[in-house]
């Protein structure tokens, strides 16, 4: 896969900040004539750098208010059971993203829930029915200072 130029980076962040906009408004905005820039869009996606689209949607109004930060360790780190875990936590809805972290914790979900009571059945229900898991820590967030999906310039 080629390096991306400034060019493909502000076709990226252009479109970070608003999906929805035509290929004449995006050529526009990255001054290009909108031929090349619809090219580049297509490389873009073809080489999956660009994987797909999709809504930003206020967790809040859509019913999950809340959002919990919970670390993993497990028991231990075969292969079996660290494969057992992966898939069983891509099968869970209330997990939005997962992350393989270092340090301490083994993994780092980000997850969205209704309220305490939906926290504990999530926990109690799709978590604990994992197995393997050595421990847990919860961080409820009850404020965001910062949220984007906008990649800064890079150099």
């Amino acid at each position: 896969m080629r390096k991306l130029d400034n060019k493909d980076q502000q076709i990226i962040r252009t479109l970070q900040r608003n999906g929805r906009m035509t290929n004449q408004d995006l050529a526009a905005e990255v001054n290009l004539s909108p031929s090349p820039c619809l090219r580049r869009l297509k490389l873009l996606e073809q080489n999956g750098v660009i994987t797909g689209y999709s809504a930003n949607i206020d967790a809040e109004a859509y019913g999950l208010p809340v959002t919990v930060f919970v670390h993993i360790k497990l028991e231990s780190h075969t292969e079996a059971t660290v494969k057992k875990f992966e898939t069983d936590i891509a099968h869970i809805d209330q997990v939005m993203e997962c992350f393989v972290m270092t340090g301490a914790s083994d993994y780092l979900l980000r997850v969205v829930v209704a309220d305490l009571s939906d926290y504990e059945d999530f926990v109690r229900r799709r978590l604990h029915s994992i197995g393997s898991i050595a421990s847990m820590d919860s961080s409820f967030v009850y404020g965001v200072v910062k949220k984007t999906n906008v990649f800064p310039t890079i150099g």
